[in-house]
């Protein structure tokens, strides 16, 4: 049996097909169809957000957050807090992909290496003076001390930290564009995550002896 020819409509209809297909994989995020959508922290999160609250019960105080207004307690193992104005303490930010943070270091504080695996990160040193680095995929270490009114850029997943290399206390302000950037503390990650990470496993990683592993451990137990 002969098999008939395609048509040419089919065809034109396959190129176009192909044609397009690097065009979407481009494609933007679509835009918002409501003017909000304040979370219910109370429901268990979808896809992208927490479902929103009915209208009738959204108030004004949905759109306002004076939590980074107070100076954390720094007076823990690495002389840091972490004040997070993201969708989990300010509902109204929910599918806005925008959130922040307070970041207050004690003399000497250290916010340890991390990463945001959902959010690009920058941020303005608003006291004191930090040491701000972070290193890329390549294995490439950049680094540079900034001091009040400086800004710096942390690129999506890169492992980070900031330093507070000044006399005194320091203050950074730091904004994310994701509503939950997530964050990944590697010595929590590493050292405390449960159930606990076999110690073969880390001893091989950093080529060390099983004791430097439980010292490490002990110093995270909760």
């Amino acid at each position: 049996m002969v098999t008939p020819s395609a048509s040419p409509f089919r065809l034109l209809s396959c190129l176009v097909v192909l044609l397009l297909l690097p065009l979407l994989s481009f494609a933007a995020d679509p835009d918002p169809l409501q003017d909000f959508c304040v979370a219910d922290v109370s429901a268990p999160p979808l896809l992208n957000g927490f479902p929103c609250k009915p209208a009738s019960n959204v108030t004004s105080g949905d759109f306002f957050f004076d939590g980074l207004m107070k100076e954390g307690n720094t007076a823990n193992t690495f002389g840091v807090n972490v004040t997070a104005a993201d969708v989990g303490s300010f509902p109204g930010l929910n599918t806005l992909g925008i959130s922040m943070n307070r970041v207050d270091f004690a003399r000497g504080g250290i916010n340890p290496p991390h990463s945001h695996p959902r959010a690009t990160e920058t941020g303005v040193v608003m006291k004191g003076k930090l040491l701000v680095g972070f290193v890329t995929s390549g294995n490439v270490f950049y680094s540079k001390v900034l001091t009040a009114g400086q800004m710096f850029v942390i690129p999506r997943g890169l492992v980070h930290f900031q330093k507070n290399v000044g006399e005194g206390k320091a203050l950074a302000l730091t904004a994310f564009n994701s509503h939950l950037p997530g964050v990944e503390v590697l010595p929590l990650t590493l050292f405390a995550s449960t159930p606990p990470i076999p110690n073969d496993v880390l001893t091989q990683a950093f080529q060390v002896e099983e004791d430097v592993v439980n010292s490490i451990r002990s110093k995270f137990a909760s």
